[in-house]
């Protein structure tokens, strides 16, 4: 399945792609696409409907992010040998664990906000992790029982917030608007193989970054088990994997987003963003 939330921003109601492409409404059949809808059960049941029988979300209506209730925003950094190589990283013995915000999560096509005394906003095409079932302690090989499915992110980043002053990554990658995910949440039966999906950037119709799964250093069964050695994962609790080369800061000389450009990402399965900056 292929589900969405669609609606004004903090209204979104849950929904679904039929087998055309169009937008159907659950919201009849569940309340959100949160906690306990996203276990395997629940989405069993989601996928026994008949979509003809919902009725069709208006064409134009936003798309929000297509979970709820995420409480823990965890990302991953350095896991592309490429992107670490670029950014004068090195690849880490273990992952390299960081927070997001979760209240940065906008929808897939929303504004990217610059906040004030932003110098250096980058972009990261990633592909994200929804948890379906609570994961604690979870080994390597029971990861996939865990996944309620995968989303496109950009992991927006404001590089001298990160990294000058006293630093903190936490710091450059929480304001609003920084976790753009979508437009679809897509389960686990949708992809053939997770480690080997297309990742694709442009800025203003430009190229930036162009990369694969398949290089990432740490999959996706790893990481789903590494973060929950050190956190309790709850359902909508959302793990961003890592990005690609091909980010601003790793430009010669780089390259930063400014007010009116206009992104496009792709994960291959995953469907596609679009998103102006704009000033906040």
């Amino acid at each position: 399945m292929k589900l969405i939330r669609h609606g004004a921003f903090g209204a979104e109601k849950p929904g679904l792609v039929d087998a055309a492409g169009r937008y159907r409404d659950l919201s009849a059949r569940v309340a959100d696409l949160s906690g306990a809808t996203l276990s395997k059960v629940s989405l069993a049941t989601l996928a026994a409907l008949d979509p003809e029988s919902l009725p069709l979300v208006p064409e134009g209506t936003r798309l929000g992010a297509p979970v709820a209730g995420t409480r823990n925003f965890i990302a991953v950094g350095m896991n592309y040998a490429d992107h670490a190589a670029e950014t004068g990283g090195t690849v880490p013995r273990e992952p390299l664990l960081f927070s997001k915000a979760p209240n940065c999560i906008v929808g897939p096509n929303d504004d990217i906000l610059i906040p004030p005394g932003a110098t250096k906003l980058d972009w990261e095409v990633e592909l994200a992790i929804v948890i379906g079932e609570t994961a604690w302690q979870v080994e390597e090989a029971d990861a996939f029982d865990h996944i309620a499915g995968f989303v496109l992110c950009n992991d927006v980043s404001e590089r001298a917030f990160q990294m000058e002053g006293t630093g903190q990554w936490l710091k450059g990658k929480s304001a609003p608007s920084f976790g753009p995910l979508g437009p679809w949440l897509v389960t686990p039966d949708e992809i053939a193989d997770v480690q080997a999906l297309a990742m694709e950037l442009d800025l203003n119709g430009a190229p930036r970054q162009r990369g694969n799964t398949a290089t990432m250093v740490f999959g996706v069964r790893t990481l789903v088990s590494y973060v929950s050695r050190f956190v309790k994962l709850d359902p909508g609790d959302v793990i961003t994997t890592g990005t690609p080369p091909g980010v601003g800061m790793g430009r010669k000389p780089p390259e930063f987003l400014k007010a009116g450009d206009v992104l496009r990402l792709s994960v291959e399965g995953l469907g596609e963003q679009r998103q102006k900056v704009a000033a906040y």
